[in-house]
């Protein structure tokens, strides 16, 4: 029998960062045996758990409440006062619904740190730096908030420390009434007006969730439409839908400056035009986390922005450092940041792995409708990238989508011609985030729209046009 001085000591890996791509490599890392430390400076969690993600989401689960009351008049539901009569204005207390955003986030943070003390994964709080790499050995230095520091000796490192906010010197954030999507959440007050600089993913989201709280929005975009990344018919609903309920849209608007003068935030634009209103969120995209972490002097490239190079299984230009999530800037999801992660873990400690295909995330845009996507889009194919047969189908033409009074959004299927084999697809509606799923397993397992087609779906329900959508698709 071999002694135990003889067998070999498992293999050490340092996490820089605990959020998605951290915590979840971490949990992998651990269960494929390997001696894990993360280092976190943040929260367990990241910016997604704490100041992201999860309150942004648990915010426009708010939103779509008041969206449903403020809808349900056409479904025969009458809200009364005290007095018995017909109730002119539901009204959301915000500093109830914030203080609850932020209570969910800090028990999110809790439970994943729990699950990784309970793997045996050690956490040291603190900002971690490379400060020595040679011959596949790494020495990872953290310094404390009270500016003690310590080292910790890795066989492997995983950057990631996620992204920021992006600023202009023409645009500070006061965290009062120039706010950040980070600090929106300290609000206790309703705004009065709210003008949101950016129509992106974040700056239609937060946009959406504040009409729907009732709130006077005014969102100012550089581009000529709503979502300019997103599927074109997709934001043309979402534009029509938020105009409908009253947003003020700016479209190709764009911003020179924010400033403030006592209660009023002033947005000039760049033609001489300018709003005011009690608030501004702006939602300018994202900055790396990588300064001052020992990239270069390890060796790991980064590019002009600032973000990671990496490959598909997530490794950097140096030999045993690996990074994962926003600060790679490969796709801005914490799905992806949690895979990034998962796959440089299985990479490193040996476990079968498949290289990161872009081509099978699902994405999801929380306005009020929805917009979920997976797959090539309208886009691959009007340029001519991709080949492929589209339809689409509205889904006021659903049954159940009757009943629950939803008039806009639809299904849209790509496949290839021939084949038959489904490539990608837009859902636009409530939830939308759960109806992409089976368009997503179809995507990713290579299925036909004849094999989507011929699978059960319930009657009444949305889904009901997907599987419609894939039957319009056969003998293409």
């Amino acid at each position: 029998m071999a002694s135990s001085e003889h067998q070999s000591s498992p293999e050490r890996v340092v996490i820089i960062g605990g959020g998605p791509g951290g915590y979840e490599s971490a949990l992998v890392a651990a269960q494929l045996g390997a001696d894990v430390t993360v280092v976190d400076s943040d929260g367990i969690g990241g910016s997604a758990v704490l100041t992201d993600c999860v309150p942004s989401k648990t915010l426009i689960a708010t939103a779509e409440v008041m969206t449903e009351v403020a809808d349900a008049a056409e479904l025969g539901v009458t809200f009364l006062d005290s007095e018995g009569d017909v109730a002119s204005k539901v009204k959301v207390d915000l500093a109830k619904v914030n203080a609850r955003v932020l209570r969910l986030a800090a028990d999110q943070s809790a439970d994943i740190a729990r699950r990784l003390e309970r793997e045996g994964v050690k956490v040291v709080s603190g900002r971690g730096r490379l400060v020595a790499s040679h011959a596949g050995s790494h020495t990872v230095a953290v310094t404390a908030a009270d500016g003690s520091e310590q080292t910790v000796e890795a066989d492997a490192v995983l950057v990631a420390t996620g992204a920021a906010p992006r600023t202009l010197p023409s645009a500070q954030p006061d965290g009062e009434h120039i706010l950040t999507w980070e600090q929106v959440y300290d609000l206790t007050e309703e705004p009065e007006k709210l003008i949101v600089v950016g129509s992106g993913v974040t700056g239609a989201e937060f946009a959406s969730a504040y009409l729907a709280l009732g709130i006077d929005v005014t969102l100012v975009s550089s581009r000529d439409r709503v979502l300019p990344g997103e599927d074109a018919d997709a934001s043309a609903v979402l534009e029509d839908v938020s105009k409908r309920r009253g947003m003020n849209v700016l479209s190709k608007s764009r911003m020179e400056s924010v400033t403030r003068d006592g209660d009023t935030v002033t947005v000039t634009l760049t033609d001489g035009r300018s709003v005011t209103g009690s608030h501004c969120i702006l939602a300018l995209g994202s900055i790396p986390n990588t300064a001052d972490l020992g990239l270069e002097e390890a060796g790991v490239r980064v590019d002009d922005g600032g973000f990671i190079k990496v490959d598909k299984v997530s490794r950097t230009s140096a030999r045993g450092v690996y990074a994962a999530g926003d600060c790679t800037g490969v796709l801005m999801l914490a799905s992806v940041a949690a895979m990034q992660g998962r796959i440089a873990m299985w990479h490193f400690l040996g476990d079968a792995v498949a290289p990161l295909d872009l081509r099978k995330v699902s994405s999801n845009v929380f306005t009020a409708p929805e917009i979920a996507t997976v797959g090539c889009s309208q886009k691959a194919v009007d340029d001519g990238e991709i080949i492929a047969e589209v339809v689409m189908l509205k889904l006021s033409g659903n049954p159940r989508a009757k009943m629950q009074g939803v008039r806009d959004g639809f299904v849209k299927l790509f496949c290839r011609p021939g084949t038959g084999t489904v490539v990608g697809g837009v859902v636009v509606g409530p939830r939308a985030s759960e109806l992409i799923h089976p368009v997503s397993i179809a995507v990713a397992e290579a299925l036909t729209a004849d094999q989507v087609a011929q699978v059960f779906t319930v009657y009444p329900s949305m889904s009901g046009s997907i599987a419609e959508a894939a039957r319009r698709l056969h003998n293409v």
